[in-house]
């Protein structure tokens, strides 16, 4: 009977864990829905204010002077990486895909590199792994507006303006479909413009160059005062649309993996359903055989 207690206690354990991840897939179904929608309203708006702002910075009129954010150091020396992760765990591999191909980006790199962390997740794992963490951003809403990364965006640029950082990277997970997201690493500054690459370093999975557009166009005012207005702005639109891109992964990732907990759990469910109903079936024969051979002992003494 004690290991009929403890099956019951298993059966009974397994089944409020059943119920609490199908809860949980049901609230990141919900969120992911929401998410996704988010990141592919504004994911056209991203790639075309990078295709009209590479067109910009070529035209005839940029080109005396340079903004700070297009400005290509002639050697690297400091590398900043800002890094997007998840504040809660729970979402399967997400945060350690992103993790593991940042550390790869690290040692792959020959000067120092300092991180800049959005979400719990990444910001305990660089202080495990002894990165140099500057900041740490967390707890942004479930769904953020432009205004929400102000404050992330300052703290890139001014790095990167005040040679803090000669490049600044951004890693991110690309939201794909619901059963795939892809870890990546980009470069953010100094900001690409058409054509060449200016002698800066590209990474392995850098976005492939659109196809640029012919001819000049008449700007008013002058493109670089246009520039000095658009690039910062151009500036938090990636990082905005990096940071959706994370959390419709975020979402995705943990609907996934909650709903193959709810399934591994009502599979474990049944297989020690039956093997409590064995048991009981067992230990109903045993009861009925023992009083059937005491039935006929005291048949046996009369």
């Amino acid at each position: 009977m004690a290991n009929l207690r403890d099956l019951r206690r298993r059966i009974r354990s397994i089944r409020n864990i059943a119920q609490v991840t199908r809860a949980m897939q049901m609230v990141a179904a919900s969120k992911m829905r929401r998410a996704q929608q988010q990141v592919l309203m504004t994911r056209p708006y991203s790639e075309k204010a990078q295709q009209v702002l590479r067109h910009l910075a070529a035209q005839s009129g940029a080109r005396g002077t340079m903004h700070p954010l297009l400005d290509v150091r002639p050697s690297i020396e400091r590398i900043g990486l800002l890094l997007i992760t998840a504040d809660k765990g729970l979402c399967g591999a997400y945060n350690a895909n992103m993790l593991r191909l940042a550390g790869q980006f690290i040692e792959q790199q020959s000067c120092p590199v300092a991180v800049i962390v959005v979400g719990r997740r990444g910001a305990a794992y660089a202080a495990r792994r002894r990165w140099n963490l500057i900041q740490e951003f967390s707890d942004l809403p479930p769904q953020p507006r432009l205004l929400d990364v102000s404050a992330i965006t300052r703290s890139v640029i001014n790095g990167f303006i005040g040679g803090e950082f000669d490049e600044v990277y951004l890693g991110f997970t690309r939201f794909v479909t619901t059963l795939s997201q892809q870890p990546q690493i980009r470069r953010l500054l100094p900001l690409r413009t058409s054509g060449v690459n200016n002698g800066a370093r590209a990474v392995a999975d850098d976005p492939p160059e659109p196809t640029r557009m012919v001819g000049e166009y008449l700007y008013e005012p002058d493109p670089q005062v246009i520039l000095d207005s658009v690039l910062p702005r151009f500036t938090e639109i990636q990082i905005y649309q990096a940071i959706l891109e994370a959390l419709a992964s975020e979402h995705s990732a943990r609907m996934v993996a909650m709903r193959a907990a709810t399934d591994s759990a009502n599979e474990l469910l049944g297989s020690l359903t039956l093997t409590y109903n064995q048991e009981r079936q067992n230990s109903i024969t045993r009861e009925m055989l023992e009083i059937a051979g005491g039935v006929e002992a005291m048949r046996r003494v009369r």
